[in-house]
């Protein structure tokens, strides 16, 4: 696109620069000035003037190609009005989104370009077509925002009970600070996809919360997303706020959670797995300077804000439900969550619901 502008900037530059260079020549003594036959000089003159020109090109189409790639937003979507558009207008981009290499520039655009699409008004025409009457194409998006959250929560969560025994393994011998750097790379690694997670949480939270007024045939809720959304997203959190260091303790006497005292952050107390994790990783969580501190921070605050953002609309439907005690049948996805328990789950959904999480 920007082929013809760097010609004609880089032929400005390069003639400016070659008439400098000509002036500069002119004023250089005349023992400094070669004796060329004038068909050499033209020659030489000619390949001068080129080699600038290639170099300008080059430097201008750099340029315009980090303007493109850090400002200008690519669209995974047919032109509005033609044949494509309405039909399939979403096709496109679910096949960047499932068929592209990992990590590769063009996945990125395209969960960048699904993001704005599902937080913003700039294409409502094509997030209406996400909720279409057969809710393939939602089930589509949703998953496979999921499983990239999916696979952050189990990794992260093998990483913390794995890092929680070797660290206490170490501190019964003796304690050393390349341990404590080791402990900091291998969670470290686990925040590499840090940008992808994040826009899955806000596409994931925007689709779920935009549902309840633009899901005209209840797709969202018929293919049941909403709670494998919830509780991922909480799933997630939990993971990411025991690598920080809070530690939760399950209240049996108490059912129902109505505000911030009902959890204990303590030392935990509900079983193996939950007590190998809180053991080790006050070095690692704690150290507020350290890069995996400000970065599980970060997440922290997007899965917070995410779950605020689906709570928020639908709150009068979840209030209903917990006050009929089926807060956790239609909000909580059945079998082992991907981090904690369900009761757990559940317990961190009603402080949500009470805008008590913090």
């Amino acid at each position: 696109m920007g082929l013809s502008l760097a010609t004609l900037q880089a032929l400005k530059l390069s003639t400016a620069a070659y008439f400098f260079s000509a002036v500069i020549y002119a004023f250089l003594p005349y023992q400094f000035k070669g004796h060329v036959p004038m068909g050499k000089l033209i020659a030489e003159e000619i390949i001068f003037y080129m080699g600038l020109f290639v170099v300008f090109l080059c430097w201008e189409l750099n340029h315009h190609l980090h303007q493109v790639l850090h400002t200008k937003r690519f669209m995974f979507a047919p032109p509005k009005g033609s044949a494509a558009a309405g039909t399939n207008p979403s096709e496109p981009l679910l096949a960047a989104l499932e068929e592209s290499t990992p990590r590769s520039i063009v996945q990125y655009l395209a969960y960048l370009d699904l993001c704005m699409v599902c937080e913003n008004n700039v294409d409502t025409w094509r997030r209406a077509a996400f909720f279409e009457e057969t809710g393939e194409t939602y089930k589509r998006v949703i998953a496979v925002c999921l499983r990239s959250l999916e696979q952050f929560a189990s990794k992260l969560g093998e990483g913390l009970e794995s890092c929680s025994v070797d660290k206490s393994v170490q501190l019964g011998n003796q304690l050393q600070l390349p341990t404590d750097s080791q402990l900091d790379s291998r969670l470290h690694e686990l925040f590499y996809d840090f940008q992808l997670c994040a826009w899955c949480a806000r596409i994931v939270a925007s689709l779920t919360a935009k549902s309840h007024k633009e899901d005209r045939f209840g797709v969202a809720q018929l293919s049941g997303s909403n709670p494998a959304v919830i509780s991922t997203l909480l799933s997630c959190l939990l993971a990411v706020e025991t690598l920080m260091g809070k530690k939760t303790n399950l209240q049996s006497s108490a059912p129902y959670l109505t505000g911030p005292a009902s959890i204990k952050w303590a030392t935990l107390s509900t079983g193996k797995r939950e007590a190998s994790m809180g053991g080790g990783l006050a070095a690692a969580g704690k150290r507020r300077g350290s890069p995996l501190y400000s970065k599980a921070y970060a997440m922290a605050d997007i899965l917070r804000t995410s779950i605020y953002f689906i709570v928020s609309a639908f709150h009068d439907e979840m209030l209903s439900s917990a006050k009929a005690g089926l807060l956790d049948k239609e909000w909580i996805s059945g079998g082992k969550p991907l981090y904690g328990t369900r009761e757990l789950l559940s317990q961190k959904l009603r402080l949500f619901l009470d805008f008590q999480a913090n």
